[in-house]
């Protein structure tokens, strides 16, 4: 089998090749994609090199699953052309809330893949994560709302942001002034409750992701509202969530369901360092739940921590885990 990926030598498309070389998905062939700017490039793949070609040049049939790690308005002009030569996995926003589009997390409803138009897309990174607790929660007990703040790390804004970060840092320790590039304040030893753009009511689109994103994937029924924010960590993605069920639940029942999620392991100890932080989840597959705890202002309510590696489950992982999922379903 052939694979492409469009943004090779982006953030998420580096990481992409890295979870493609783990896998064990049998590649023939794999042609990396990028920018004019890019193309040239070499980059490895299974000890061998790989030139980046350029995306106005390259020739879509040449792969049977084409992943898309190149933003919204690449995915805009150049996968629905894609997408007559090949199976689209797309990693940008463009796609998420289109009706025909199915938004996958294998975990969750993988079924849905069984109904495409060659273009599938990849949730939101921290959309990701909170599915993977809450669809085995919901499956027993039902979840009737859920509230979430998150604590982004700067990699989910690209690669600029994350040296905006490091060099902000440098700054301040220096006693220097602080200019701000991609944030709309200083991030460094700061938290900015603002990602992606003002919508309606006072969101942002990103807490408007994960509102809808949640009905598309799990239920249409469940309330969400959240309130996300920018954090100077480099990489994960931390969540707080409370969970509101539709009736009392049995917390210890909880817990069991939780260290049988699959994609998730509990690290949940009462002590100083009993749980897990961004920087421990960084680079690992697995989603992390740490405080599981009754709410005392709501019988029916829980609260937990989930942390993952947004360009890890949060991205590539994800698109690959779709891909393989593909694969399986095409050799029944």
């Amino acid at each position: 089998m052939n694979f492409a990926i469009i943004g090779a030598t982006g953030n998420v498309g580096r990481k992409t090749i890295e979870v493609l070389e783990k896998s064990k998905i049998e590649i023939d062939n794999l042609f990396l994609v990028a920018s004019e700017k890019s193309a040239g490039q070499k980059l490895v793949f299974k000890k061998k090199e790989i030139i980046v070609q350029q995306l106005e040049k390259y020739d879509f049939s040449k792969a049977e699953i084409t992943i898309f790690a190149a933003g919204s308005e690449i995915a805009k002009n150049w996968a629905p052309k894609a997408s007559k030569k090949t199976i689209v996995i797309d990693n940008s926003k463009y796609f998420r809330m289109d009706k025909d589009v199915p938004l996958v997390v294998p975990e969750v409803n993988s079924k849905d893949l069984g109904i495409h138009k060659n273009i599938i897309a990849n949730p939101n990174c921290s959309t990701i994560q909170l599915m993977l607790p809450l669809k085995p929660l919901h499956d027993k007990y039902k979840i009737k709302r859920v509230v979430v703040s998150t604590y982004q790390g700067v990699s989910g804004a690209g690669k600029a942001s994350v040296d905006e970060l490091f060099s902000q840092t440098k700054d301040h320790l220096d006693g220097k002034k602080i200019e701000s590039k991609n944030f709309t304040k200083q991030i460094a030893f700061n938290l900015i409750p603002h990602i992606d753009s003002f919508v309606e009511d006072g969101y942002t689109k990103e807490e408007w992701k994960m509102e809808n994103e949640t009905k598309k994937i799990l239920d249409e029924k469940i309330s969400l509202t959240a309130t996300c924010v920018r954090v100077p960590v480099k990489t994960s993605h931390a969540e707080s969530v409370n969970i509101e069920f539709e009736n009392e639940y049995d917390l210890e029942n909880v817990k069991k369901i939780l260290e049988n999620a699959p994609g998730c392991k509990v690290i949940d100890e009462n002590k100083d360092g009993g749980y897990i932080t961004p920087m421990e989840a960084e680079g690992d597959y697995l989603t992390f739940i740490s405080r599981i705890r009754k709410d005392h202002s709501n019988k029916k309510a829980l609260n937990i921590w989930v942390v993952s590696d947004n360009l890890l489950k949060g991205a590539a992982l994800n698109t690959v885990q779709i891909a393989e999922c593909l694969i399986k379903k095409n050799k029944k």
